[in-house]
């Protein structure tokens, strides 16, 4: 069973847009031209708001999605609301999410929890505590009309474009797996949909694992077993325009897929 932490332990206050971002999450609806004055003052205010939307839905931290753009660039993160993992297989609605993007990606659990500290983890140990690996879809949707002309921080508060994790089965973790460029089919409806050499743009996903165990740490969450981290997509988003079946091949993890209807 998912063990997670609800946002509201936080015990933060509620701004304008989190409720915004809430409701229009429920709802599946998506929001008009945000107003300036709404919009996230700086990287911290956008996280914030990332666990007061969860807090607002009443979900718990079921896991994070971290990535970053270049192999030595900076990396960013936010919650996955447990009510937005699923298994292999599951079969979802296309119209809970707009846009509707998909991407294959790599998450990882580690093997030990990392309790909240003011002094940040050795990257050594976290890399020490990885315990398993296995290949995710995650669907991207924006809570804003707009998207992808949106302010990267209000971005970054609505949870950094998250719609959905489907998530394969886990294998034991081994540090030989080719991380930067591993063999991969990703199709849709039969069809391959990966138009260029997979690669994720973060290089080593691994390498963001430090950040976001000191991330969440130093903001009083622990890091526990069965938190999922996906890790940036090795495929770039592609956009289906119909219903049917995504499927994606790692080679070497268990094959991971979504059915839209």
């Amino acid at each position: 069973m998912l063990r997670s932490f609800r946002a509201d332990a936080l015990k933060l206050s509620t701004s304008p847009l989190s409720r915004l971002l809430a409701d229009a999450r429920r709802n599946h609806a998506t929001l008009g031209k945000l107003q300036p004055s709404r919009a996230p003052a700086d990287a911290d205010a956008a996280y914030a708001i990332q666990h007061e939307i969860l807090s607002i839905a009443g979900a718990r931290v079921g896991g994070w999605k971290i990535g970053s753009k270049s192999a030595s660039g900076p990396i960013q993160g936010a919650p996955l609301p447990d009510i937005d993992l699923h298994p292999d297989g599951v079969m979802l609605p296309r119209t809970a999410f707009t846009p509707l993007a998909l991407e294959l990606e790599i998450a990882f659990r580690f093997g030990r929890s990392f309790e909240p500290s003011a002094a940040p983890y050795r990257e050594a140990d976290v890399h020490a505590a990885i315990g398993s690996f296995g290949a995710a879809i995650e669907i991207v949707a924006s809570r804003f009309a707009e998207w992808p002309d949106v302010d990267r921080l209000a971005q970054l508060a609505d949870l950094q474009n998250h719609g959905a994790l489907i998530v394969g089965e886990f294998m034991p973790y081994h540090e030989d797996f080719p991380f930067v460029a591993p063999a991969l089919r990703f199709d849709f409806n039969g069809r391959d949909v990966v138009e260029l050499t997979p690669a994720n743009p973060a290089g080593d996903p691994r390498r963001l694992l430090t950040w976001l165990v000191n991330h969440a740490t130093s903001r009083g969450i622990t890091v526990t077993p069965d938190m999922i981290v996906t890790t940036g997509s090795y495929t770039g988003m592609f956009f289906p325009r119909s219903a049917g079946m995504a499927h994606g091949r790692i080679e070497g993890l268990p094959p991971v897929s979504v059915t839209l209807y």
